[in-house]
């Protein structure tokens, strides 16, 4: 099948396109690499004919004859301005590329034959600040974003409807809680896992926004990748959470990976972040009825995947699973490496959900 992954560049759309690549498809990315990178594709490459990228942005008239020569049957759109801070700053900015950017996808996709489009939404912010006593919400919870970012989403999924109805255009939209993963780019705008990852390893303090007893629905990137492909044959005309539905706080987050690195440092506590959600986790069950999705990494064992990662990234070669490479070096005075002991203890706690 012919496929085309906006914002393929991605953490998120590259792992995509790995899978994608792997069950024997022809994949298409673009992407304006304000965020991606290349080096996030170079297994991509190794496909030879049957990967192709080009990079330019959704917003460019070039993205209509893109599709009309290259003919994908199914459309994954990922690409995104993904930062609720920076569309606070700038809605218009946030608007133009995910609205706009996002009305040229589907109107390009109804015009040139495709059969579908699967879209990113952001279950994190969708439901806008529930209460907790509510988590996990599940699909029929009211949609009350209060960022832009959340704004536009939302709009999107109407549009996404209108063109089922008027075009004949088919979609699933995926509502994703707080993805994470090994190329999450701790500089960019990353999630919290990657950030607390990169600093541990290299001994750099982390800052937690207000008093870190905000929850996330942390879910790892290869299950949301397992998900969009899912997705291709299934979940028409369905907005469905792609989720945990466990709550994680930023300060167990943070001892968590502290406890795998040997760290005792503190996180420097400083003021909350306008329009930060307090609380999130999604009820991913009706994902597995109309899919048959269903998370499989659990937090322990991804954030493990991720300190690894990042360690081989910034110090050096580390393999958690099997304690072989060398040990990682002290990296600041009084400061203890990454040890293979501390994190073998941590992996003892996993459990992975068993495959059906």
């Amino acid at each position: 099948m012919n496929i085309l992954v906006t914002g393929g560049a991605g953490f998120i759309g590259s792992t995509l396109v790995d899978t994608l690549l792997m069950c024997g498809h022809t994949v298409d990315v673009i992407d304006n690499l304000s965020t991606g990178s290349l080096r996030n594709l170079h297994d991509a490459e190794r496909h030879g004919s049957s990967f192709h990228f080009e990079e330019f942005d959704v917003r460019d008239p070039a993205l209509d004859v893109f599709i009309e020569r290259r003919r994908p049957e199914v459309v994954f759109h990922l690409a995104a301005q993904a930062s609720v801070a920076v569309s606070l700053d700038d809605p218009v900015h946030d608007a133009e590329i995910n609205i706009v950017g996002s009305l040229r996808v589907l109107q390009a996709a109804a015009t040139h034959g495709v059969r579908k489009i699967v879209f990113a939404a952001s279950g994190g912010t969708l439901y806008g600040d529930p209460p907790r006593s509510a988590l996990p919400i599940n699909e029929t919870f009211p949609h009350a974003p209060t960022s832009p970012y959340g704004i536009s989403k939302m709009i999107m999924l109407s549009y996404l409807r209108t063109y089922q109805m008027v075009r004949g255009l088919d979609f699933t939209a995926l509502a994703l809680a707080n993805v994470y993963g090994p190329r999450q780019d701790p500089y960019g705008e990353a999630g919290v896992v990657a950030i607390f990852a990169s600093n541990l390893v290299s001994a750099r303090r982390s800052i937690i926004f207000g008093d870190g007893e905000q929850t996330r629905d942390f879910v790892y990137v290869d299950d949301v990748a397992d998900a969009f492909v899912r997705a291709i044959e299934f979940g028409s005309g369905r907005i469905l959470n792609i989720g945990t539905g466990v709550q994680t706080s930023v300060n167990t987050l943070y001892r968590m990976l502290a406890q795998a690195v040997g760290s005792s440092d503190e996180a420097i506590h400083v003021s909350p972040r306008t329009g930060e959600v307090l609380a999130s986790a999604l009820d991913p069950s009706e994902a597995y009825v109309a899919i048959g999705w269903k998370p499989r990494i659990s937090v322990p064992e991804g954030a493990i995947r991720v300190l690894a990662a990042q360690s081989a990234a910034a110090i050096g070669p580390w393999d958690p699973i099997n304690q072989s490479a060398q040990q990682t070096p002290s990296v600041g005075k009084g400061k203890r490496s990454a040890s293979g002991e501390a994190v073998s203890r941590l992996l003892e706690k996993v459990i992975v959900t068993p495959g059906d």
